[in-house]
Order: structure tokens, then C-alpha cells, then sequence
């Protein structure tokens, strides 16, 4: 019998305490720091949304094999556990750590982009995009026109849209693009799965062109479990067995070992190529440390390797998805607009129809995520055109969507903190039409969203 509450698959072992606000402080604390919801003090915040990268709980054996951990500068039996365990989801013949995701997104993108080189994907999320545009390259996205649309109930909106791609490598032309990327699952579009039909027609794309196919796949068990519950013919496979078939269509990938792999730090890059790995180890002792370790502590390593069997779990993935869904359902059912169907790792409420009043270049997605600080103390993340709305030329345009994520940490929160968010987000749409728009008062050259200063009109 299937019942009806959702309960963590999991006890709580170590407790953390959360501050509790009020709506004036917080009112003040937002405002001193420019209403940037990145630079609040996190024990001004009562629950955490702003991100599921790092901010997960560990497992006790996780910490167990912190323990376990060997401080070796070269050849640790750590680094050798941790390979290990990549390779049995991920088997590409080289893996390279470093210390996040945006460091092998750096690497990557030193070794093969630059100045005439365009590299597309379903969707590129901030620091891929940001690490191809400093080399020069240019990023194109080429989701399927559903995954542009907030309110379709396509089950796979991550999907690439492969006519366009083909256009695209035409038009385009092979010498030009030296990798295409596919985002798993897509964070930018929602956090909306990729179908292994869709990937599988990628594959053959590139290699029909003799492309290189790489994965962004930090959210690659959440991605895994969409395509056992939606995908025709998945349905009695063990995730791990669908993993490994991503895997296989692929030539490498970058991760983030802050996601799915429930690691507070970590990620690496992966590949089959030899003399590209060659490049990129070079790049790495440069930049991140010696092959073995990359930027990482051996402990960091031993609880990776433990993370990755952990995520996997059939009753933590289902825990993880339903939990998830229960937010964004009970938003959705109270008329609050958000991208649908709920993807994995958070709800994305959809800022453009929820505050219509305030045009894009006004910043609705930040004018939502203040209010949500400031009424409730919970922190989310614009995901519109404070995010993706400066170009590399200086212009501004706005993003595809307005969304404001709300992203869960894995392990973390339990159904009554989810249930204060929901009373948060109903009182938060009762004051909608009195929201103010924003504009940028300061901002760096790139990755603005991370420490722009606003200022309301």
C-alpha cells in the first residue's frame, strides 16, 4: 500500500539550530547588503533554498569514512576508492578531481574552447556558460520549445531540441565546435529531466559528425529516476543500470560533486581521450593540485566515493522527488504559478506571471526572492535575467524565463520546515501586487547575480 505522507528515508543523528527572525530584521539585513540574497549572513536565514550545491547532509558513514581518510600528497588509497567508484556509474578511462564543478568547467573549457569555437547544449547553466564565454567560445542553448515554456506538462523538457541541433552542426560547421554539452537534469529550464531517447539521439548526432558528447551530469541520479518513472520500457530498471547507460553514450563529463553525489565539496572531469586528458591533467596540476587529489582532501574523497552508492538508493531517490513534488504541488494548487511538472532537485516558481506588473529588465525574479526573504526569512535564487540577461558584448536582454528556484538540500529539511515554506510562499502571494521593481546599482563583469548591489525604483 502506498501511503500518503512522505516520510526521510533516514534518522536525525546531529542537529544544527536555526535563528529565528522577524520581519523587520529582516527587512534591515537585506537591505545592508544591496538585496543580494548571496550575501546575507546564512544565520539570518531561517530555511535555505538558495541552493542543493554542498548544502546537503552527510550520511554517518560518509563521516565514517572521513576517518578513513588518507593524507597522502600522491597515489592515496583514498584517490583509488574514489576512483573506483566513479567508475563503476561513470567508466570513462580517465577521471580527473577537482575541488567543484566550475573548476572541471574551467579546465575543459581552457583546453577546447576559444576565440571562434561555439558549444551548444540543451541549456548551459551559469558557470558552464561563464567558463566558455571567458575563453572567447560562445554558448548556444537548444532546448526543446517545451522546455521553454513554464506550464507545459511535456515529461522531459530538458530534451535537446536534435533538429536544431543538426541545423545548428550545419550551419555551424564541425572544425567550429569542439563538444556538445548536455545539462542532466536541466537546471536552467527548471530542473527538468533529459529522456534516454533524447540522449541516445544526441549520441548519435555527434557521432555522426564526430563530435565529442559531454554530460553536465551533477543531478544524474534525479535525471535517472525521471526516466524509470516517465520513460516507456524503464520502469523495472535499477537506476545505477540507467546511469551507466548515460554513460556509455557519452565521451566524458564535468561534475559537481555538490549535487547528486552528496558531497560538500568535490566534482570532477571525465573523458576517453587521451591526448584531451593529457591537456587537462597538465591544466589541473596548474591550477587545482596533483592528479590524485585535485584540489580535495583524501577525506573529501572517502566521503564522495560513499555518496555516490548512497544516491543511487531506489528509496532515497523516491523520498528525494516526492518531497520535492510536495512543495511544488501545494504552490501550484494554490494558484501560485510554477514550472511544470515539478522537476528534482527544486521548484521554480515562474516570476514573470507571478508578478506581471514589473517588466523583465526590472528584475521580477529578484523583486520575488527579497519578498520571500523578507516575509518568511527563506532564501531562494533568481534564475532569470539577472542571471542570464547580461551578454558578453555589455548588452541586456531578457532571459527566456523569469524563475526564482527554490532548491532543496539533500537531507536536510524535514516536511514541516517544506510546510512552513508553503504558508511563507501563500502570504508572500497575497502582497504580489504591491512588489517593487529593482535595478542594478553595481556589478562585476561576469557571474553578476552572485555579488550585484540593487536598489528598489
Amino acid at each position: 500500500m502506498e501511503f500518503k505522507t512522505i516520510i526521510e528515508p533516514f534518522k536525525i543523528h546531529s542537529v544544527a539550530p536555526i535563528a529565528m527572525t522577524t520581519e523587520t530584521q529582516r527587512e534591515g539585513y537585506i537591505k545592508s547588503v544591496g538585496y543580494n540574497l548571496f550575501s546575507l549572513h546564512s544565520d539570518d536565514v531561517l530555511v535555505d533554498l538558495l541552493t542543493d550545491s554542498g548544502t546537503g547532509a552527510m550520511s554517518r558513514n560518509q563521516w565514517a569514512a572521513i576517518q578513513h581518510g588518507d593524507e597522502s600528497y600522491a597515489g592515496s588509497p583514498s584517490w583509488l576508492i574514489f576512483q573506483a567508484a566513479v567508475h563503476n556509474l561513470f567508466p570513462f578511462e580517465h577521471v580527473i578531481p577537482t575541488h567543484q564543478g566550475r573548476a572541471a568547467e574551467k579546465i575543459l573549457f581552457t583546453a577546447i574552447g576559444g576565440p571562434g569555437k561555439v558549444i551548444p547544449s540543451n541549456t548551459h547553466f551559469d558557470t558552464t556558460r561563464a567558463n566558455i564565454e571567458y575563453s572567447k567560445a560562445e554558448a548556444v542553448d537548444l532546448v526543446i520549445a517545451e522546455g521553454r515554456d513554464p506550464s507545459s506538462l511535456h515529461p522531459f523538457k530538458g530534451n535537446m531540441d536534435v533538429i536544431a541541433l543538426e541545423a545548428f552542426i550545419s550551419a555551424t560547421g564541425v572544425e567550429n565546435i569542439p563538444v556538445v554539452m548536455m545539462t542532466i537534469t536541466n537546471n536552467s529550464g527548471g530542473g527538468q529531466p533529459v529522456s534516454l531517447e533524447n540522449l541516445k539521439a544526441v549520441s548519435a548526432i555527434c557521432k555522426k559528425y564526430g563530435i565529442p558528447f559531454f554530460l553536465d551530469a551533477c543531478r544524474f541520479a534525479e535525471n535517472a529516476w525521471f526516466i524509470r518513472e516517465r520513460e516507456a520500457g524503464q520502469s523495472e530498471r535499477d537506476v545505477s543500470d540507467i546511469v551507466r547507460e548515460i554513460a556509455s553514450l557519452a565521451d566524458g563529463m564535468t561534475m559537481s560533486a555538490k549535487k547528486d553525489p552528496l558531497g560538500n565539496i568535490g566534482g570532477w572531469l571525465a573523458m576517453n581521450d587521451d591526448a584531451l586528458a593529457s591537456i587537462c591533467r597538465n591544466l589541473l596540476i596548474l591550477t587545482e593540485g596533483f592528479p590524485t587529489y585535485g584540489g580535495l582532501a583524501g577525506r573529501d574523497l572517502e566521503a564522495l566515493a560513499v555518496g555516490l552508492t548512497e544516491v543511487v538508493s531506489h528509496d532515497y531517490l523516491k523520498y528525494r522527488i516526492r518531497s520535492t513534488a510536495y512543495l511544488g504541488n501545494a504552490l501550484s494548487d494554490m494558484g501560485i504559478p510554477v514550472v511544470l511538472p515539478i522537476g528534482g532537485h527544486a521548484v521554480y516558481i515562474d516570476a514573470k506571471a507571478f508578478l506581471p506588473h514589473i517588466p523583465a529588465l526590472e528584475y521580477p525574479g529578484q523583486s520575488l526572492a527579497i519578498e520571500l526573504y523578507k516575509v518568511g526569512g527563506v532564501r531562494g535564487c533568481e534564475i532569470g535575467t539577472v542571471m542570464f540577461g547580461r551578454k558578453p558584448d555589455g548588452s541586456e536582454v531578457p532571459a527566456a524565463m523569469e524563475l526564482v528556484r527554490l532548491a532543496i538540500p539533500r537531507r536536510t529539511y524535514t516536511q514541516s520546515h517544506i510546510d512552513y515554506v508553503i504558508e511563507v510562499c501563500a502570504e508572500v502571494a497575497n502582497r504580489a501586487s504591491k512588489f517593487r521593481s529593482y535595478k542594478i546599482v553595481k556589478e562585476p563583469a561576469a557571474l553578476r547575480h552572485f555579488t550585484a548591489e540593487f536598489a528598489p525604483l
